[in-house]
């Protein structure tokens, strides 16, 4: 049997653009795993199951496609172990997805190349490639054109799932996006975050990065007047984040914020 954690990821930073020809949007976006994870573990099996989650689609589909692509049979037994949120941009599923796809590439007697499982990847979604690959990136196109960035790692996180908000499909998101016109101004937008993204240099830098073009929430606001220099909704929602530079003030933050929803004290992490 293999296994390993899943990371969660958040945005620290989502420029979005109009729609383009495939239906996706462009988008232009710093992503960062935490230490918030799922666990995926993995053996041989007579049959394709995935075990602990009855809701998942996205880690079988990760394994049919891996199977179909490496010419064998899909004989492999899948479970997951849920932390992570669901539906709540915090990208749980894809690093799942993603997470299923090494481990199972691992067992093959001839592994695919990583440029086989990023094209795997795209397919499944734009978040996915991410979590194949280490550190902190820069994704443009649909999010899944992946560029490392070296970046502080040296602050703490909260993390906050607000009581009672849903997050509606992301179809629904974006199609609110376009209605209020919110691609207005993306080349522009796209470009600052790329000068800005290249220039961080200290944890504090990242209270430059501009607010998330998708979502927004009062829990953000409510996290700087607790202390973090940096806080906004991560993916489209609709769980929320907050950086603070030391464990105390962070801590104290979750203890308060404990009231508007789930919440968690977690660290940004490099290695999936």
């Amino acid at each position: 049997m293999r296994r390993a954690p899943a990371a969660a990821k958040i945005n620290l930073a989502l420029v979005v653009g109009p729609s383009r020809p495939d239906g996706k949007h462009e988008v232009c976006t710093i992503l960062q795993r935490i230490d918030l994870a799922d666990r995926v573990e993995l053996r041989p099996a007579s049959l394709l199951a995935v075990q602990g989650f009855a809701g998942d689609t996205i880690v079988r589909r990760a394994l049919e496609l891996l199977a179909a692509q490496a010419g064998v049979e899909p004989w492999w037994e899948a479970r997951l172990t849920k932390r992570v949120p669901v539906a709540s941009g915090l990208g749980g599923g894809s690093s799942d997805a993603a997470t299923a796809l090494r481990l199972a590439n691992e067992t093959l007697e001839r592994p695919l190349a990583p440029e086989r499982l990023t094209a795997i990847a795209r397919e499944l979604g734009a978040d996915v490639p991410f979590f194949l690959v280490p550190g902190p990136q820069l994704g443009t196109d649909d999010g899944s054109s992946l560029e490392p960035l070296d970046l502080p790692q040296d602050y703490w996180v909260v993390v906050v799932l607000p009581e009672g908000t849903a997050k509606g499909s992301t179809a629904e998101v974006y199609e609110a996006f376009d209605d209020r016109g919110g691609a207005d101004g993306f080349e522009e937008r796209r470009a600052r975050l790329l000068e800005l993204a290249r220039s961080i240099g200290r944890a504090r830098d990242l209270a430059r990065l501009p607010p998330n073009d998708l979502a927004s929430s009062p829990v953000a606001d409510e996290l700087l007047e607790l202390g973090a220099f940096r806080a906004d909704v991560t993916g489209a929602g609709p769980a929320v984040y907050g950086l603070f530079q030391h464990r105390e003030a962070a801590e104290a933050a979750r203890t308060r914020i404990g009231s508007r929803g789930r919440a968690w004290l977690t660290v940004p992490t490099w290695y999936f």
